[in-house]
C-alpha cells in the first residue's frame, strides 16, 4: 500500500482580501496545499471589512466592486451569487462652497466656476501643453502636464495635501500614473459633453455586497473553512523564523477572553498581507542592515471614520462627496445608505461616514470618540449637509496604515526591500500593504491570486501587478497566466479617485 502524501500547509498571513484569496485560491486549485490564515482583529476584510454598531453596518471607506480581470470577477459571484446588488453611481466635489457633480456635467461646471475662470483654466491648459514639464518626478508635474495649472490649483491640490499630509511637491508621479490613470482635460471636457465615460474612475454604476464589503470576505472565511482550511481570528503573527533563505515557520499571539498565548507554527509555503515596514522587523534573524533601514524609510497614511446615525432617512442623494474645503478638517463623506439600504436596521434614519486622514498619534487620532463626534456633526452642519442635532449614535473606527505613502523615498527603499523578499525560497508578499502599493481591492486579490499559483509551481511575478508607469490600459489573464506589464484597470472609490 502507498501511503497517502501528507497535504503541504501554506501560512498566510492576514485575512484581508489578499490573504483570503489566496487561500480561496488554492483550495480552487488543488487539495495538495492546506491553507492556514491568521488575522489579528477580530473580523475579517482588512482595510475592505464592513464594521457594525447597534445593527449598523459601514465601510471603512466605500469600496465600489468593479473590475476588467475576469478571474477577479468570477471570484466575487462564485463567493456571493444573488448577494451583489447593482447601484447607480452618485458623487460631487465640495469646492469653494459649492457642490460639483463628479464625473463632470458641463453646464453645473460652468455655471459653479463661472466663464471668466473657465476661460482661465483652458488658456492655463493651452499654456502647459506647448511648455510641459519635461520631466514628470512629481505629483504636481505629472498632473499639471495633462490638466494646466489653474485646474491642478483648483481640484488637485488641496485634496491631495488633505489627503496625504505632505505638499504634492514630495508625492511620487507614479502614485498619479496610477490612480488616475488615462484621463486628461479633454477627455474629462467629452465625458461631459457625450455622457460617455469609458474611464474606469467615471462609471455610473457598480456592483456592491447588499451588506457591505465585508460580506463578501466573511463568505470567503466560511467556504475556506468548510473546505478544510483554517482561518484563525485575533491571531497575530509576531514573528517569522527562517534558515538562510527559508522561512521555517511563525509565532503567533492569540488573545482570547483576557487570555493570551503564543505558539510557534510551522509550514511549507507563507503568503504575508503585513506591512513591510513590520515584516521586515518580524523576521529572526534580522535581515541585513541595509534591508531594515530600507524598511524604516517607508512610511503610511492613516486613517479614521466617524459613523453618525442621523434621525432623517435621506441628508444627501450621493453615495460620497468629496469635501476639498480647507475650512473642515473632513476628507471624504460616505452616505451608507445610498450604498445599500440593507446596511441600516432603520430606514427612517441614515448612516453617514465622516472620513478623516490622519497620523497615528496627531491631534485627530488622539481625539476622544466623544470629541469626534461633535466635530463630525458640526463639519456635517457647516458643509450644509445636515443638522449637528439630528445626530443620535456615533461609531469612531481608526486604521492604521490605511495607504502606503508614494514620497521621493519610497521607490529605491521598495526596491532595497523587495530585492531581498525575492530572495526567499518560500515565501511571498502580496497586496496593498504587503507590496506598499496603493492597490484597489482586485489588485490586491490578483497579487494573491498569483502567489497561490506559484506555490502550486507555476512562475509569476506577484510585484508586477499594476506597477508600471504608465498604468496599461490592458491586462489579460489567460490560461492562468498574467501577460502585459501589470497595470489593470479597476477603481474602488477610495480617495484618489478626484485627487
Amino acid at each position: 500500500m502507498h501511503d497517502t502524501p501528507r497535504p503541504e500547509t501554506a501560512v498566510i498571513i492576514g485575512g484581508g482580501p489578499a490573504g483570503l484569496t489566496a487561500a480561496y485560491e488554492l483550495q480552487r486549485r488543488s487539495e495538495r496545499v492546506r491553507p492556514v490564515v491568521y488575522e489579528a482583529d477580530r473580523i475579517v476584510g482588512g482595510i475592505s471589512r464592513t464594521e457594525s454598531h447597534n445593527g449598523y453596518r459601514f465601510d471603512i471607506g466605500g469600496h465600489r466592486f468593479f473590475t476588467k480581470v475576469p478571474e477577479v470577477e468570477e471570484m466575487w459571484h462564485e463567493v456571493l451569487g444573488d448577494d451583489f446588488i447593482t447601484r447607480p453611481r452618485l458623487s460631487r466635489i465640495y469646492y469653494r462652497d459649492k457642490f460639483y457633480a463628479y464625473p463632470l456635467k458641463l453646464f453645473n461646471a460652468l455655471w459653479n466656476i463661472g466663464p471668466y475662470e473657465a476661460s482661465r483654466i483652458l488658456l492655463s491648459y493651452a499654456k502647459w501643453k506647448v511648455r510641459p514639464w519635461q520631466t514628470e518626478e512629481t505629483f504636481e508635474q505629472w498632473v499639471i502636464n495633462r490638466f494646466g495649472g489653474r485646474l491642478y490649483m483648483h481640484f488637485f491640490r488641496s485634496y491631495t495635501q488633505k489627503v496625504w499630509g505632505i505638499n504634492p511637491k514630495r508625492i511620487r508621479a507614479d502614485w498619479a500614473a496610477q490612480r488616475i490613470k488615462n484621463l486628461s482635460l479633454p477627455k474629462a471636457i467629452w465625458n461631459a459633453i457625450s455622457g460617455a465615460n469609458d474611464t474606469a474612475s467615471l462609471i455610473e454604476e457598480f456592483q456592491y455586497p447588499r451588506l457591505g464589503p465585508g460580506m463578501m470576505w466573511e463568505k470567503t472565511a466560511d467556504l475556506v473553512a468548510e473546505r478544510g482550511g483554517e482561518v484563525h481570528l485575533e491571531s497575530a503573527v509576531t514573528r517569522l523564523h527562517r534558515t538562510g533563505s527559508r522561512v521555517t515557520g511563525i509565532d503567533v499571539r492569540s488573545g482570547d477572553g483576557g487570555t493570551i498565548e503564543t505558539r510557534h507554527v510551522e509550514g511549507d509555503h507563507f503568503v504575508s498581507t503585513m506591512p513591510l515596514r513590520e515584516l521586515v522587523h518580524a523576521f529572526d534573524p534580522a535581515p541585513p542592515d541595509e534591508i531594515v533601514e530600507a524598511a524604516d524609510r517607508l512610511k503610511y497614511r492613516d486613517f479614521l471614520i466617524v459613523t453618525l446615525v442621523l434621525s432623517q432617512a435621506d441628508p444627501f442623494p450621493d453615495n460620497w462627496i468629496y469635501v476639498h474645503s480647507e475650512k473642515v478638517k473632513v476628507g471624504r463623506i460616505q452616505n451608507f445608505r445610498a450604498w445599500s439600504p440593507e446596511m441600516l436596521p432603520n430606514q427612517d434614519t441614515a448612516s453617514i461616514g465622516m472620513e478623516y486622514f490622519c497620523q497615528a498619534g496627531d491631534g485627530l487620532w488622539t481625539m476622544s470618540d466623544t470629541d469626534l463626534r461633535a466635530l463630525a456633526g458640526a463639519e456635517l452642519e457647516q458643509l450644509g449637509l445636515a443638522s449637528a442635532t439630528e445626530v443620535i449614535d456615533a461609531a469612531v473606527i481608526r486604521q492604521p496604515k490605511a495607504y502606503p505613502v508614494y514620497d521621493a523615498d519610497y521607490q529605491e527603499a521598495l526596491e532595497t526591500v523587495s530585492g531581498w523578499i525575492k530572495g526567499l525560497e518560500n515565501f511571498q508578499t502580496v497586496g496593498r500593504n504587503g507590496l506598499h502599493r496603493y492597490n484597489n481591492q482586485d489588485h490586491s486579490m490578483l497579487s494573491a491570486m498569483l502567489a497561490a499559483r506559484n506555490i502550486l509551481g507555476e512562475d509569476h511575478d506577484v510585484w508586477s501587478v499594476n506597477v508600471d508607469r504608465a498604468y496599461h490600459e490592458e491586462f489579460e489573464v489567460k490560461s492562468g497566466r498574467a501577460t502585459g506589464d501589470g497595470g489593470i484597470n479597476a477603481r474602488d472609490g477610495k480617495a484618489a479617485e478626484a485627487a
